[in-house]
């Protein structure tokens, strides 16, 4: 059962009761759906509330990654000179669906500074390119395994 559809739903329930179909109607009526959502949880023995908040930090998490990456690159780009040291690291997977691995390197790849090149053929590493490798080959792993697969797993399982 997919408790966001429902609550999705029981927002447009609330604003076809109310008659206003305004965003701020929307809003509460997603709001009032999450509480009722939220009381019938434990009967239906979902975790809803704790992954939409978990959902929420993802995206909050991804938005900060978004702005500091392309301040970052675009501090490279004006500065003259040739400054960044790029290249193409494999990464170990945690991550074994369709959904958690096509989730990771379509935010990796929208993250400016780095692009996702292939997933292995028994999907047990990603391969990405970097454009600031820096000097530690292993921190652009651990960032990659603790920040954003370690928050796709928590929301998708």
């Amino acid at each position: 059962m997919n408790f966001f559809l429902i609550n999705i739903m029981l927002a447009f329930i609330w604003a076809t009761v109310t008659g206003s179909f305004s965003a701020g109607n929307l809003v509460i009526g997603f709001g009032l759906g999450y509480l009722i959502l939220l009381m019938v949880q434990p009967v239906y023995k979902s975790n809803y509330a704790a992954n939409f908040w978990r959902a929420i930090y993802l995206f909050i998490y991804f938005l900060k990654e978004l702005v500091l990456s392309s301040i970052r690159v675009a501090i490279d780009v004006m500065r003259p000179g040739f400054n960044m040291k790029s290249g193409v690291v494999s990464i170990p997977l945690d991550a074994k669906t369709d959904l958690e691995i096509t989730m990771l390197a379509n935010m990796i790849t929208l993250t400016p500074g780095t692009l996702t090149l292939d997933v292995s053929d028994d999907r047990t590493k990603l391969y990405i390119h970097a454009m600031y490798i820096d000097t530690d080959v292993e921190a652009v792993r651990r960032d990659v395994k603790n920040g954003m697969e370690k928050r796709i797993l928590r929301v998708l399982r």
